[in-house]
């Protein structure tokens, strides 16, 4: 089991206490602020998390691009970062955004819009908001 991180308050310590994965990347998930909706699940690596950081905007690695990705940068729907928090063995990192419009590609509100019923049946109950 993984050691719990210790904070000691310093700058930059993140880099140090995260618990990045073999290809450098942790996982991020993505929650609206004021109402607690989980938005997306992703991955930043040392460059987006650092990035996300110094300008408040939601930066991720996308590993099917082999590179950063700003969120919303091509659909201009930018997640305001208001708060960075990781879990307490640093293997999960949480960006509390304010997101203005969908999270997902297919343009819903949460990438996690399909729901399992306890028979193993799927069904998308989010629908299209743009």
């Amino acid at each position: 089991m993984p050691a719990d991180i210790t904070p000691q308050e310093r700058p930059d310590e993140v880099f140090a206490l995260l618990r990045w994965d073999a290809q450098g990347l942790v996982p991020v998930i993505a929650q609206q602020h004021d109402s607690g909706e989980v938005l997306m699940f992703a991955y930043a690596d040392r460059q987006a998390l650092a990035q996300t950081l110094a300008t408040g905007v939601a930066t991720y690695y996308s590993r099917s691009r082999g590179g950063l990705w700003v969120k919303g940068e091509t659909s201009g729907y930018k997640q305001r970062v208001l708060e960075v928090r990781t879990d307490c063995d640093g293997d999960v990192v949480l960006y509390r955004v304010d997101a203005p419009g969908p999270a997902c590609h297919q343009l819903r509100r949460s990438c996690f819009s399909n729901r399992i019923d306890r028979d193993g049946s799927v069904h998308c109950d989010k629908p299209v908001i743009a």
